[in-house]
């Protein structure tokens, strides 16, 4: 797309990338209305979460559960300066998928999602299909899970799409134990995450994070 053609078909009112996401998300989940959080007050005007918004959906594909999407990492306004570029804004966006374990409670996750904007704002740092992070406590502070940090995979029904404002993957962060944890620090290569990866998806193709999972 030229710039003359992004001219013609947007305006400095839409919300060119934010579209984008949503449509992606129409195609999975069709007239559902996710619980949507939005930051009170934007980051660059001294807010406190770097993300503008999280979606919530239910899903019930393989166990009830939870699909956390952000809006933040990627280009989601209009943006002239956008067209053509490689990617949108850092390139991705993030995801989970919670098992639902008897309680309605999925602040700890968009409170995980936030904290990991913060690190990549302030670090310029970014994240990529099978990097992983410790959390430095268990993923979920108020309930006894041995899940310790986050491996990160390509969400498995989200994909990647091209925007106008470049393209962006939607990756889906993957609780993991200490025992996984330390297997990926003795060999930090991007091969021995994905080996981990794919050992998770043989019982669970969609990678949900089961805070129970021992």
């Amino acid at each position: 797309m030229t710039l003359e053609e992004y001219q013609l078909k947007y305006t400095e009112e839409d919300a060119v990338g934010w579209d984008c996401i949503d449509e992606n998300l129409k195609n999975i989940y069709e007239e559902q209305e996710p619980q949507h959080f939005a930051s009170a007050l934007p980051y660059n005007l001294g807010g406190e979460d770097p993300l503008n918004g999280i979606s919530v959906f239910n899903s019930n594909k393989q166990d009830d559960h939870f699909h956390i999407i952000s809006y933040g990492f990627s280009d989601l306004f209009y943006n002239e300066e956008a067209v053509n570029n490689d990617f949108s804004g850092y390139g991705f966006e993030l995801t989970m998928r919670v098992k639902k374990q008897g309680d309605e409670n999925i602040h700890w996750a968009m409170n995980l999602m936030n904290n990991l904007a913060k690190y990549v704002v302030s670090s310029g740092k970014w994240f990529e299909e099978f990097h992983f992070i410790p959390t430095n406590s268990p993923i979920r502070l108020d309930y006894d899970t041995d899940l310790v940090a986050i491996a990160f995979a390509l969400d498995p029904e989200l994909g990647a799409i091209d925007t106008p404002n470049g393209r962006l993957e939607f990756l889906q962060m993957v609780g993991i134990t200490q025992k996984e944890y330390d297997m990926l620090l003795e060999n930090p290569v991007t091969s021995e995450t994905a080996k981990l990866i794919e050992v998770l998806r043989q019982d669970n193709p969609l990678l949900i994070t089961d805070l129970d999972r021992k």
